[in-house]
């Protein structure tokens, strides 16, 4: 049986006493080695869940399970042994005068022996792709050669949750392609549980389940299938749905009904070649 690894029971959460829920009765897991989205317009709370899960922030009402433990400020520190995050603005995190030295940071704090950090740090650099670039400044690096690097920082301290928040908006198309294709390929091979957390509807094709939010509450559950077919209500809360899916509900609205429903240009020419061929 999967083994659940985040637990949200009925969390809620405000930035202040008097103010409005940013988060307001949430209720979600995510199990072992799983891929998930959490997708909402700007100010729907997920960038707040990303830091209740990390410990920087603390539910008012309901309770999270990290890994089987409670959060606390007692569990805090345990916690976030397992949980690694990547932000938006990689140089935020960069803390090292060499890559190596960034990536080596985290260890040096666990207090990972010297033998056992250099191993990692080559591991980590070579899983993305960042090997021959180990002695360069970070400062010196492109936005998505430093958001490669934060990532092996992350995954060089073995969590068994990693969280992507909004870890590609600053990135151009091709750099945040890459970038979620070497994340998807190191969640495979770590098996870790991987959590992305976007507004770019494009990012949610490849995992397992999407957690939908709209003004701080659950709205859909569901795969990336399932979530895309609620096309024009997603557009009402406030989000751009892939060129794909318009596509497909446009070419229903013309009477021409695909099998199932494409999410890649790949998908969508084999669906109309079926189509063709059925003529």
């Amino acid at each position: 049986m999967v083994k659940p690894i985040i637990k949200f029971n009925n969390v809620s959460f405000r930035y202040g006493e008097n103010a409005p829920w940013i988060l307001h009765n949430c209720s979600f897991t995510i199990y072992e080695n799983e891929s998930v989205a959490i997708i909402g317009h700007n100010g729907s709370g997920k960038s707040t869940i990303a830091k209740l899960m990390n410990g920087l922030l603390f539910p008012q009402e309901g309770e999270i399970w990290i890994n089987d433990t409670l959060l606390t400020e007692e569990s805090i520190w345990e916690i976030r042994k397992d949980v690694g995050m990547v932000f938006q603005n990689p140089d935020n995190q960069f803390v090292g005068a060499t890559v190596q030295d960034d990536v080596a940071f985290g260890m040096e704090n666990r207090g990972v022996p010297r033998v056992e950090m250099e191993k990692r740090i080559d591991a980590s650099l070579q899983a993305v792709k960042m090997q021959d670039y180990r002695l360069t400044e970070p400062h010196r690096l492109s936005g998505g050669q430093k958001q490669r690097v934060a990532i092996a920082g992350v995954i060089a301290v073995s969590p068994k949750v990693l969280i992507l928040d909004e870890a590609t908006v600053m990135l151009d198309p091709k750099g945040r392609t890459e970038i979620m294709e070497t994340i998807s390929r190191l969640q495979k091979q770590e098996e870790i549980s991987l959590l992305t957390i976007t507004h770019d509807l494009q990012e949610i094709i490849k995992v397992e389940r999407v957690i939908v939010l709209n003004q701080g509450q659950i709205w859909k559950i569901g795969n990336p299938q399932e979530v895309l077919k609620e096309g024009k209500a997603l557009q009402k809360i406030g989000l751009d749905i892939p060129f794909i899916s318009e596509l497909s509900d446009e070419l229903k609205t013309l009477g021409i009904n695909t099998q199932r429903d494409p999410l890649t240009i790949d998908e969508m020419l084999e669906e109309l070649w079926i189509l063709h061929s059925n003529r």
